[in-house]
């Protein structure tokens, strides 16, 4: 009869904080702040602007966004700075220093 590995004890992850973990133990740290910043972003720029705008990639330190309509684009453009500060206040050394904006196919959240 084989032994049952003991159980851990401890409080429970939820299961966005674990993906983000692993990906950083597993040296993936550009997907891992990826994956904060889009845990982060409806919070950060408000359920309004996440419905028309979403966070696609991370390169180096430039967050690259999708656009649902060039209107959104131009409105988004003028808030970077605020935008940029909200991302810092949240994520801190993990926020990107800039933004890119791009029209495109936006889909939407449940």
């Amino acid at each position: 009869m084989s032994a049952r590995p003991p159980r851990r004890v401890g409080r429970p992850t939820a299961f966005a904080d674990a993906v983000g973990r692993v990906l950083g133990e597993l040296g993936l740290d550009s997907v891992a702040k990826a994956h904060r910043i889009g845990q982060v972003w409806p919070a950060v720029v408000g359920e309004a602007v996440a419905a028309h705008c979403r966070p696609v990639a991370l390169r180096g330190e430039v967050l690259e966004l999708t656009v649902d309509s060039p209107v959104w684009s131009q409105q988004l453009q003028m808030r970077k700075p605020e935008i940029l500060a909200a991302l810092a206040r949240e994520l801190g050394s993990d926020a990107p220093r800039e933004l890119r904006f791009q029209v495109g196919y936006v889909r939407r959240r449940p």
